[in-house]
């Protein structure tokens, strides 16, 4: 197989969207494009493209009407093979629609030029409108972006993404922009004289194109789905496609912030207590890291925190400095953190007197700042971009940190801080005035973003923080870091609790594509209910984004505790929301097993209400669940078997409560119906698991935590009864346990367990 080096092969994906790779075609009014499972009919003249598929039609017009078109058969090693339409509108920019033969997106985007003979100035640029028709909707259609899920005019627009879908079948369309080179896409949804409308546009803030010159802008893509969940989930993966995504391993582990009575940044001295004590209790469960936030840096509090990275404050909680505490916890065998805010400064610090040239400026010459992000660094100027490099050069290979916290991402575009503001809200993007003006603010600050992740190096673990500060960071950081904070500070009260589930509900998709979310924190700690605890801790554990917690872990009660080692680590695979365009806040997550022959899947169950208790019916169907098949079911933190069902699961919640479900097909033999290891009952131990119909024996290899008791809760059929146990390691006993039989393993290495278990018939 040829393999094409990477640089080559983003050069060629860049030729394609461009234009630029193929040869020309023919000039035509109206074109047919095919992909998968769609058909675009395009009308050149009108500037009308109308995309059809089994889910529904979404028709548009462009935003700069019709023009001479022209279609060019292409072929891209990544994206596959397909035809583009060319339509050079009145002013020389084109416009490009691609569809690709095996891609169920239809790619459009914008050629712009500059045929005049002055600079040209492009702040936003409208791209399409139009409506939507759903095939046989069964209710009203729903919208789903950054502001959650609202009526479609229940919003004023959506950064990157967008989702229209009926509740019922989930048909709709699935829209995002898949590059952010230059600009940042938005999307819009309204109604009108009772149709679904659509639009899309770039915000450049500041695109010049001197005479003579082009640029392209960026690329949307459009898909129909018969579930629009499917959809989002299959354009987060082209995201990372076209972007050449690969992430590092998932990190779970600690921070600092709201930790009591040890928040903030901690000191050495109870830094080293709480490592120690994580490394002998949680290490084993899948702890990776302890990451240091705000008050070590050097500087005074002025707009926000202190701002001089590059030394630590040497009468603060670390007076010898950085570098030893990152070798604490490294001896330790986990991966030491730090935060800071790599572009933003204090124009009024002593150590940025002699630097006002690294700003970006207001029109009056006055350094840009904002709102707590303070001075914003010029990241189209040298001498900034080298300060940029030598703080995480020093942090990462100077003092030995592997994992960063970088907070106040939007400071690199030098814009207004928009915070908590997740639907769309026009700012000064592209105001300031910077060293180059022929940089965008958005292309700027990818570069001082690839011009970090270099310093630091690669086996550093990147946390963007956070997007919700100003959203036009939202997609510039796509590709650019490991992890991304989703949503603003949450707390442990519950009303604070709600936020990182609710971002991290309505922006699931890209977790472990893009990037992992990080929804914030989880708390376990003895001043709230173990009700919200258990609750807070489940949906992490369910939904696998990143399992930080921020309690004084050294003073947690061992019950406390026990919730994170039954949350810990991640589990690594796609689950996914039942209810997304149902409920604004999911009430049901489904996560299918590895494929070890089970038939296993689990079901998160969340009552995000603290005050009513909650009824949940749901089809078997509408989770996920393969029809026809009885299901037998255990829930993990109340201990019970849940008879067998067939149709629908019906569970009452208690306010502020969850419940974890694991299912299996009901069998005439027995089988391992949960697992006491994590909360997910089997999938991030249960490697393997045989019946040997002729022996009458149930066997599987399963992966134990020394020290730490392993249930086997097997679901036995009427007519059998365990007889006896063997296992590779350790000792093992039988129990009878409310009706269940229960397999016990003690005394065991961390590490692979053999077991099988003879039963009599």
């Amino acid at each position: 197989m040829l393999r094409i080096p990477t640089i080559r092969r983003r050069t060629l994906i860049a030729q394609v969207l461009l234009g630029l790779a193929w040869p020309s075609g023919p000039t035509l009014a109206a074109e047919t494009l095919r992909g998968a499972g769609v058909e675009v009919v395009a009308e050149a003249s009108e500037g009308v493209l109308v995309l059809r598929h089994a889910a529904g039609t979404l028709r548009l017009r462009l935003a700069r009407g019709g023009g001479e078109g022209s279609v060019h058969d292409h072929e891209d090693p990544t994206l596959g093979t397909g035809r583009q339409l060319r339509l050079r509108h009145e002013g020389g920019d084109e416009t490009h629609v691609t569809q690709y033969r095996d891609l169920p997106f239809t790619l459009v985007r914008t050629l712009l030029r500059n045929p005049g003979a002055e600079d040209r100035l492009i702040v936003r640029d409208r791209l399409a409108d139009g409506n939507l028709q759903l095939t046989d909707p069964g209710g009203a259609v729903r919208a789903l972006g950054t502001a959650g899920l609202t009526e479609p005019d229940g919003h004023p627009g959506s950064y990157v993404f967008l989702a229209l879908a009926d509740p019922a079948s989930r048909r709709g369309l699935a829209a995002g922009w898949l590059t952010f080179e230059k600009g940042d896409g938005i999307l819009f949804s309204g109604k009108d004289e009772g149709r679904t409308t659509f639009g899309a546009q770039n915000d450049y803030g500041r695109l010049i194109l001197r005479p003579g010159e082009q640029a392209m802008g960026e690329t949307l893509a459009l898909g129909l789905f018969d579930d629009a969940r499917i959809g989002l989930e299959r354009y987060a993966d082209l995201v990372a496609r076209v972007q050449d995504i690969r992430l590092p391993p998932q990190l779970d582990g600690y921070c600092t912030w709201y930790s009591r009575p040890h928040g903030g940044a901690s000191d050495s001295e109870h830094i080293a207590e709480l490592a120690a004590f994580a490394a002998d209790e949680l290490q084993p469960f899948g702890f990776d890291f302890v990451q240091i936030d705000d008050y070590w840096q050097d500087g005074a509090r002025r707009e926000g925190p202190a701002k001089v990275f590059v030394r630590h404050n040497p009468d603060g909680p670390y007076p010898d400095g950085m570098a030893p505490t990152a070798a604490r916890i490294r001896a330790l065998g986990l991966r030491p953190g730090l935060w800071y805010m790599p572009f933003a400064a204090d124009r009024e610090d002593p150590f940025f007197a002699d630097k006002n040239h690294w700003f970006a400026k207001r029109e009056d010459g006055s350094p840009y700042w904002a709102r707590w992000g303070g001075t914003s660094l010029d990241l189209t100027h040298p001498e900034a971009q080298a300060y940029v490099a030598e703080t995480a050069r020093r942090i990462t290979r100077d003092w030995g940190y592997q994992y960063l916290k970088l907070d106040g991402l939007w400071t690199g575009i030098a814009a207004q801080l928009l915070y908590v503001h997740n639907p769309y809200k026009p700012d000064d993007l592209g105001q300031a005035l910077v060293h180059d003006p022929y940089q965008t603010p958005i292309q700027a600050y990818r570069h001082g973003l690839g011009i970090l992740r270099e310093a630091a190096g690669p086996d550093v673990f990147i946390l963007g923080c956070n997007v919700s500060q100003n959203m036009h960071s939202f997609g510039a950081s796509m590709g650019r870091v490991d992890a991304m904070r989703i949503g603003p500070d949450n707390g442990s009260a519950f009303e604070s609790l709600r936020r990182g589930p609710w971002h991290g509900s309505n922006r699931y998709f890209l977790h472990g594509r893009v990037w992992y979310n990080d929804p914030d924190p989880i708390y376990v700690r003895e001043q709230m209910p173990i009700e919200h605890a258990q609750l807070i801790a489940s949906w992490i554990a369910i939904s696998g984004q990143l399992h930080v917690s921020s309690d004084w872990l050294p003073g947690l009660p061992p019950e406390r505790l026990d919730l994170l080692r039954r949350t810990l680590p991640s589990h690594g695979r796609i689950a996914r929301p039942v209810d997304l365009f149902e409920q604004d806040l999911p009430r049901i997550w489904h996560l299918p097993a590895p494929d070890v022959g089970t038939g296993l899947h689990v079901v998160g169950l969340f009552n995000w209400d603290d005050a009513e208790a909650v009824d949940i019916v749901a089809a078997v169907s509408h989770i996920g669940l393969p029809e026809g098949e009885a299901w037998v079911a255990y829930e993990f933190w109340t201990h019970q078997r849940i008879a067998p069902f067939r149709d629908e699961l019906r569970v009452s919640l208690p306010p502020g409560s969850c419940r974890v479900l694991a299912l299996r097909p009901v069998r005439p033999h027995p089988q391992v119906l949960s697992t006491s290891r994590h909360v997910t009952q089997g999938i991030v131990d249960l490697e393997s698991e045989q019946w040997d119909p002729d022996t009458h024996t149930l066997s599987g290899l399963s992966h134990v935590v020394q020290d730490d008791p392993y249930e086997l809760r097997l679901d036995v059929p009427h007519g059998f009864k365990a007889d006896s146990i063997q296992v590779s390691a350790g000792v093992a006993s039988l129990h009878a346990h409310n009706g269940s039989t229960l397999a016990r393993i003690q005394q065991t290495p961390t590490g692979p367990v053999q077991w099988s278990i003879r039963f009599t018939p």
